[in-house]
């Protein structure tokens, strides 16, 4: 079968399958003629099995494991539920404080939030794991860079096939003027990667972090 038909039936969308795919996980057989995949019941079923144990938040490399026998899937359940065990305290004690500080009655105005900080770093001594407000910040930082530079390339290989086009419009137009163009847009092209991959190096060099201490 087909992978719409593959869609249909496990629910999940054409790009996870590729990706179950380019992962190991599934190998569907290819038609001689075509050198299309062609999907079997048995393709449906270990992604039914992949849906599943996905949905439970188990990793891509434990699937891998479980598939090639190296561990068992009491093994695996057993540790994933030692898993959500943890990860259910650290929820508790983070219900707890937020309880806490309601009881306070307090308004944002008067809120005293270092003694609460200094209890959160006491307990993430001790394992907890709370809110990562870094990483989340960064992700937001890199976003704006990003789409500005998507944005410009964009527009320059826009410019790039309109003067290669208005050359084989237009055969009077000087051929070098056309590549003094193509050249031009090209290195803007090669600039404004350069100066995306310096801007997010300096996010994840801690520009973020130095900012808060302002």
């Amino acid at each position: 079968m087909k992978i719409n038909q593959v869609e249909e039936l496990v629910g999940i969308t054409k790009k996870n399958i590729r990706f179950y795919e380019e992962q190991g996980l599934i190998n569907p057989e290819r038609n001689r003629d075509n050198g299309y995949r062609e999907y079997s019941l048995k393709d449906v079923d270990l992604l039914n099995k992949i849906k599943l144990l996905r949905s439970l938040d188990v990793p891509i490399d434990e699937i891998r494991k479980l598939e090639a026998g190296d561990i068992s899937m009491v093994d695996c359940l057993d540790r994933h539920i030692s898993h959500f065990t943890h990860r259910q305290k650290e929820l508790d004690i983070m219900k707890e404080m937020c309880r806490e500080i309601m009881a306070e009655n307090v308004q944002f105005d008067d809120l005293q939030a270092d003694s609460y900080l200094e209890n959160m770093r006491n307990l993430e001594r001790g394992g907890v794991r709370f809110m990562d407000v870094n990483k989340t910040d960064i992700k937001k930082t890199k976003r704006g860079p990003i789409i500005a530079a998507g944005v410009s390339i964009i527009f320059f290989i826009l410019m790039i096939v309109f003067m290669c086009w208005t050359k084989s419009a237009d055969e009077e137009t000087p051929i070098g003027l056309v590549v003094v163009m193509v050249l031009l847009f090209v290195s803007m092209i090669v600039g404004v990667l350069l100066a995306l991959r310096q801007r997010l190096k300096e996010i994840d060099g801690g520009e973020i972090n130095e900012a808060r201490k302002y």
